[in-house]
């Protein structure tokens, strides 16, 4: 596998080819050494602490310790080590900012960021932009900002939440026996009552009116997410054909608990891929089988890619935090990112000149030339853990968004679907016009992408 890396990233550097992505933000919290002016610095906003930390602990582990491997196995990239800067938010958008005002000047400055929460990427935009440095929200965060001409530096490949809802409404039509089954049919949608909660919601809405279902919203609060007794209550009453979730943190595990304690049929309910830790389910013993979730890569820790960690990583004592996370759903979700990450930088290297630190506006350039193949994914030792990905100067979300369901067996997820597309036809056009309103409020003109 090593010899077929480096064969891989040979081939990417003689060709210039494009791959990108990114997954990181701000931090000093347990303070790394103080970066120099020939590292790259990736800030990392943690969330170690508090509610949402146990996805957050795993998000944070899975980034740093595919950083830690490139370091280790490869010196770097072209010989340039990661700096990974950790600044802890506690999911607060204020302390989130303030991470980004003390990182994004760290030696020789930030490279990219991935904030973590929906909230906190809506308070940066603006900044950030200014700044060039990108943004990269993968898989969550303002949803317009897939349209690259008003949003240079926000990237949020591989889906953004609206067109996640639409594949959970067309996996739950294909349940049922086509899109005709959908009319009459009645959902329940627990979310968090935060911005990332309520980002589908007009998307839900629209599909609600052109395919005949009804739904009813169920925002859970963050500062009580574990007192959801009188929610479920609710949900039993108006006994819905399904539950959605788009929870986060110890909403999660409540919510599955509390399901099984209404005897809701668990098959049934469907969360988000923020709701797909195994955090979610592990306290529910046998009534959360059956629990199902929304992801884009797959759990558990057969891939190629975590020999070489156990070589150069967990073996050396190098795992970040506890080092007891690996495979876990949120895990791999924070090595997918890194991945990503380092195949842009890889790229802008090959673009801008080999061996040098790249700067935040080299990044965008990578990340919007994102073409990253299967091919290159298998040569990576990550085939399933990172979805094929192609972005344009148009459209950053990535051109073929979708969905992956797994399932609870009691022990493991297993996946239970084949992808599940989007339907672009009906987001992209909501998706452009929110994003032409808020240009005509900014004042912002559109790039050129032709």
């Amino acid at each position: 596998m090593w010899e077929k890396r480096n064969m891989s990233i040979t081939r990417k550097a003689l060709l210039g080819l494009t791959a990108g992505a990114v997954m990181a933000t701000g931090g000093l919290v347990a303070q790394p050494a103080p970066a120099s002016a020939e590292e790259q610095v990736v800030p990392s906003l943690v969330y170690r602490t508090g509610p949402f930390a146990p996805g957050g602990i795993s998000l944070a582990d899975g980034f740093a310790d595919y950083f830690t491997l490139i370091n280790e196995r490869d010196g770097g990239i072209n010989g340039v080590k990661i700096n990974v800067v950790e600044c802890e938010t506690g999911y607060n958008t204020d302390r989130g900012v303030e991470c980004y005002d003390r990182t994004k000047n760290e030696g020789s400055g930030a490279t990219f960021y991935s904030p973590w929460s929906t909230g906190i990427t809506y308070a940066l935009i603006e900044k950030a932009t200014q700044d060039k440095i990108p943004i990269l929200s993968m898989g969550y965060g303002r949803t317009s900002a897939a349209d690259g001409r008003f949003f240079p530096y926000v990237f949020n490949f591989p889906s953004t939440y609206w067109n996640q809802a639409t594949a959970i409404i067309r996996y739950i039509a294909d349940q049922e026996g086509g899109m005709d089954a959908l009319n009459g049919m009645d959902f329940a949608y627990i979310h968090l009552d935060h911005p990332y909660g309520k980002e589908p919601i007009p998307t839900l809405d629209v599909m609600a009116e052109q395919f005949g279902f009804t739904y009813a919203k169920y925002p859970v609060p963050p500062a009580s997410m574990t007192e959801q007794k009188s929610i479920f209550l609710q949900i039993r009453r108006q006994r819905p054909d399904y539950i959605i979730m788009w929870g986060w943190g110890a909403m999660n595990s409540t919510a599955v608990n509390e399901a099984a304690s209404i005897k809701f049929p668990m098959d049934k309910f469907i969360g988000n891929w923020w709701s797909a830790g195994e955090d979610a389910v592990e306290a529910g013993g046998d009534g959360a089988v059956g629990y199902k979730a929304a992801s884009f890569h797959g759990p558990g820790d057969d891939f190629a890619v975590y020999a070489d960690l156990k070589e150069h990583v967990y073996d050396k004592g190098l795992a970040a935090g506890k080092g007891d996370q690996m495979g876990r759903v949120l895990y791999n979700r924070g090595l997918n990112n890194a991945i990503v990450a380092v195949e842009a930088i890889r790229d802008a290297q090959a673009h801008f000149g080999e061996g040098q630190v790249i700067t935040g506006e080299q990044m965008q350039w990578a990340l919007e030339n994102l073409d990253l193949t299967a091919g290159e994914i298998e040569a990576l030792g990550v085939t399933g853990l990172v979805p094929p990905t192609k972005v344009t100067c148009e459209n950053h979300e990535g051109l073929n968004p979708a969905i992956l369901i797994q399932q609870w067996n009691g022990s493991e997820y297993e996946m239970v679907s084949d992808w599940v597309p989007a339907m672009t036809d009906l987001t992209r056009p909501i998706l452009e016009a929110e994003a032409e309103a808020y240009a005509a409020e900014q004042g912002i003109e559109a790039r050129d992408c032709s």
